[in-house]
């Protein structure tokens, strides 16, 4: 049956919304536009084409007010399955990535070619409009299902604004053949729409708003990573780990340059080190290599995705950052700019990773050189304190007593004084020769009465007023870090009477919970205004030996000014188990 369509009243109310949803939905594809131009994102692009379908669609309606001519209600529905076409383009974009193909162009001519039919062939332009419209609700729905599912995956609440937009809105397109088709539903059908396209527009610049937020949370999260105690025990995961903030990535994956298997990962890539890339996989990672700038593939089943990223670190590439989740589009808005120094920022952090573990193995293999020199050294000492004793003080010995037996038949007897004063002196200069390269004292007595004597000795020898002081039980220390005591104080006394001008020094020996310290006070000339690392590089090398000894043991050494005047010499030290 026919259904005649009634003549057009031009009702100025119904006119007027008409002219200002126009405006409005212009303003939406300008928006759009500028999203685009701005993101580069295709999917914007084709908002914007839906918009200015929609335009022309309410322009067809305005022309018809104003003229009546029937053949704009046939344009009018054509325009309304267009419009349906782009945003079902929009959101399989959006969700899948879909690439134009030739055929496609003869898509748009399925509404032309109904339009045609129910029109002058079956005479009839409901039966053209429901369809139309149907098909709009669905695709205006469908859309919004799209942006839904991706708020359920990504959390983000502009995805949340307009698909519920969207969905009200499909619903709303349904009345169109029944009541605003008949003039029962204007002017507020138009208002109501304006509120939906206004709704989708805010929608569009919260999710851009949220994906910027976190892309620059990302980055900052990557620029915290640089500083070497932001790495941990796995510096390449926890950089992995970053990327998941991002919306809709759950894995994230670190490829080597020209590998094509998995290095390391994170999130759901988690297991997959060692793991050869898939063939979407490895499509994203080869086009990233080539280009040098990201690149996402999609796969059949509905909404997984592969982006990758490759890492420059200057002009050499250190590798690819694969990203992989639910969300056809991790990054939404996030342009090739951000996306680029997200790459640059894993691979400078990757950099300074290696950069720091090849110099923490280059420090241990530095630790472990000088414990082998300071062994070393003290086995050389060891070895001539014994020949030492063992030769020389025992020919001197014998020498003496070949003297007193000349000085008994009776020989010269004062050249015979003399020589056995000088036998006496030389016997006694390789004692204190030999007391110096091993301390008898540190071996025999211990700790506390080798450094008690030393004092004593300086004070003996030196004329500075020498003090210890035992501050608690005696220290539990191994042999190596005894011997790296009395080193200490041997050096330290040595740079007293040499340097500093003092007349007193006092000596404190003691242990607090797991770490023994030794401080060596005097009230000499001090550090004459230079800083600790200044005085210790340029006037006593004694001190950088001391320092690398103390580090081997995992020690410290610290020079310190002392008030009014003089030094403070701290060596610390961890206590034996």
């Amino acid at each position: 049956m026919q259904v005649e369509i009634p003549p057009p009243v031009a009702d100025p109310l119904e006119l007027d919304a008409a002219l200002f949803q126009a405006v409005l939905t212009a303003g939406a594809a300008v928006v759009s536009a500028v999203l685009y131009h701005r993101y580069r994102k295709r999917w914007f692009a084709w908002w914007t084409v839906a918009w200015l379908a929609y335009v022309a669609r309410v322009g067809a309606i305005i022309w018809f007010l104003l003229t009546s001519h029937r053949e704009l209600l046939l344009l009018h529905q054509v325009l309304t399955g267009w419009t349906a076409l782009a945003l079902l383009w929009t959101a399989l974009v959006f969700s899948r990535g879909l690439q134009f193909r030739p055929w496609h162009l003869a898509v748009p001519l399925v509404p032309v070619a109904w339009s045609v039919v129910a029109v002058y062939y079956l005479d009839s332009f409901l039966l053209a409009a429901v369809p139309t419209v149907i098909v709009l609700s669905l695709a205006t729905i469908g859309t919004g299902a799209v942006f839904l599912h991706y708020w359920r995956r990504a959390a983000a609440p502009g995805a949340a604004v307009i698909g519920w937009a969207m969905v009200l809105w499909g619903i709303h397109h349904l009345d169109y053949p029944f009541l605003r088709a008949q003039g029962a539903w204007a002017p507020w059908g138009y208002y109501l729409d304006i509120v939906f396209e206004l709704a989708v527009v805010a929608g569009l610049m919260l999710l851009v708003q949220d994906d910027q937020r976190r892309g620059m949370d990302a980055l900052s999260r990557l620029s915290a990573d640089l500083q070497p105690e932001g790495h941990g025990d796995s510096p390449l995961v926890t950089l992995l780990e970053r990327p998941l903030s991002l919306p809709g990535v759950h894995g994230a994956a670190f490829i080597a340059n020209d590998d094509t298997t998995i290095t390391a990962g994170s999130g759901r890539e988690t297991t997959s080190a060692g793991r050869p890339l898939a063939g979407f996989q490895l499509a994203a990672v080869n086009q990233a290599r080539r280009t040098g700038r990201p690149a996402s593939f999609g796969i059949r089943r509905a909404g997984s995705f592969a982006t990758a990223l490759p890492l420059l670190h200057g002009e050499r590439a250190a590798g690819v950052l694969l990203l992989t989740g639910d969300v056809r589009d991790p990054f939404t808005v996030l342009d090739d700019r951000v996306l680029q120094a997200l790459g640059r920022q894993v691979a400078a952090a990757l950099a300074h990773a290696d950069l720091s573990r090849r110099l923490a193995a280059r420090g241990r293999d530095l630790e472990r050189l000088s414990a082998r020199m300071v062994a070393q050294h003290e086995d050389e000492r060891r070895r001539l304190s014994r020949e030492l004793h063992d030769e020389s003080a025992q020919l001197l010995s014998a020498i003496k007593i070949e003297l007193g037996l000349l000085a008994e038949s009776g020989a010269d007897p004062d050249g015979v004084t003399r020589a056995t004063g000088l036998v006496d002196q030389g016997i006694h200069s390789i004692r204190r020769v030999v007391n110096d390269l091993r301390p008898s004292l540190l071996d025999d007595l211990g700790l506390v009465p080798a450094l008690r004597s030393l004092a004593a000795e300086v004070q003996d020898r030196g004329g500075v007023r020498t003090c210890f002081k035992l501050v608690g039980e005696p220290p539990r220390l191994t042999p190596a870090g005894e011997l790296a005591f009395f080193r200490g104080l041997q050096e330290a006394l040595t740079n007293v009477l040499r340097h500093a001008g003092a007349t007193t020094a006092a000596v404190t020996l003691g242990q607090a919970t797991a770490t023994v310290t030794l401080l060596v006070e005097d009230d000499g000339i001090g550090m004459s205004g230079t800083l600790p690392a200044e005085f210790e590089g340029s006037r006593h090398m004694g001190l950088a030996g001391m320092r690398e000894r103390f580090h081997s043991l995992g020690g410290s050494v610290e020079v310190l000014p002392r008030a009014p005047h003089g030094l403070r010499l701290l060596l610390r030290l961890p206590a034996a188990e």
